[in-house]
């Protein structure tokens, strides 16, 4: 023990966070119906996954695929259907894909909320007219709306994860409540949470990974790490890769 550890006490610092051993995980903030900004992604994904050491890869994608930009169900149908060679794809559950599958779940009342607030866009990509689902019978509006998003589609959202742990680090799409075991986080704070998490500097035993709440730039803090750079309105999707205790960040704004 050195002189200036035996004054401290040995204390030393906390020794960084680090991924899964063995695996790169690369993972990707909110779409939101940009399947243009999405394609830019995949391939930086896979030019930095050929540029790199072999590895096993994970890509994972945080939630709110859909909604707001005009191409939802395009996003929908390219990942549904991605199937790379050298990675494994794994979707969490964001607030918009949630209030979609309770909309197909027969919930009218959050219908003119939902077309508000990004499901306008999602509809017009399947074909619907919102303007007139706006003017028909609620019951009748959820069955246009069941038959007019393939079933493949439905099955496949609805098939979405809460949370991925990789090492050090979780990925979740809002965020995670303080002071609640990992285990016992509700999903409503998994999917919706903001200031309560984003404000509180809380050491949560694993460094959150998350989008949900935009951002101008990546947020690095050291208990979260925010993704979420507002794609279907800047143009900028941006993805976070860890391998070890190395991090780095893609963006559909820098040049290849």
């Amino acid at each position: 023990m050195t002189f200036l550890s035996r004054m401290f006490g040995g204390v030393s610092a906390k020794p960084p966070p680090r991924g899964a051993e063995g695996y790169r995980a690369y993972a990707v903030g909110d779409i939101h119906g940009r399947l243009d900004l999405l394609e830019q992604m995949l391939a930086k994904i896979e030019a930095d996954i050929a540029q790199r050491p072999p590895s096993r890869n994970l890509v994972i994608f945080l939630g709110d695929l859909i909604d707001r930009g005009p191409e939802s169900a395009g996003v929908v149908e390219r990942l549904r259907s991605w199937a790379p060679s050298d990675a494994k794809a794994i979707f969490l559950c964001g607030n918009h894909e949630e209030v979609l599958l309770r909309v197909l779940a027969g919930e009218a009342t959050i219908l003119a909320d939902w077309l508000r607030f990004g499901g306008a866009e999602c509809l017009a990509s399947y074909g619907l007219s919102p303007a007139l689902l706006k003017q028909q019978p609620e019951e009748e509006a959820l069955a246009a709306i069941r038959a007019a998003i393939p079933a493949e589609h439905q099955a496949f959202v609805a098939d979405f994860a809460d949370t991925f742990r990789f090492g050090d680090y979780l990925f979740v799409h809002a965020g995670i409540r303080p002071g609640i075991a990992i285990t016992a986080q509700s999903r409503d704070d998994l999917r919706w949470i903001r200031e309560q998490f984003l404000d509180d500097p809380t050491d949560h035993g694993l460094v959150v990974v998350h989008g949900h709440t935009i951002s101008a730039n990546v947020e690095e803090r050291p208990n979260r790490i925010g993704v979420d750079t507002g794609a279907y309105r800047t143009g900028r999707l941006t993805a976070i890769a860890i391998e070890g205790a190395e991090r780095w960040f893609l963006d559909t704004a820098a040049p290849d």
